[in-house]
This record gives structure tokens, C-alpha cells and sequence, in this order.
């Protein structure tokens, strides 16, 4: 996982942020699964 993702879902959680947890969520899977497939 790249580094500002990580402290985007750091922060989101810290917040509690849900709809920000969804949305990095959807953009993790999307990226895993372009860069890794």
C-alpha cells in the first residue's frame, strides 16, 4: 500500500471519517487491481 494512502486511511479512521474509509477502500482495491494483475 503506498504511503499516502496509508496516512489518508490513518487520518480517516482517527476521524471516524466513514464515507472517507469507503472511498479509500474503493481506491485500494481499484489500485491493487490494476498495478498487481
Amino acid at each position: 500500500m503506498p504511503m499516502w494512502l496509508k496516512n489518508q486511511m490513518r487520518r480517516a479512521y482517527y476521524e471516524k471519517n466513514r464515507a472517507q474509509i469507503k472511498l479509500l477502500n474503493q481506491c485500494w482495491f481499484f489500485y491493487r487491481k490494476t498495478h498487481c494483475s
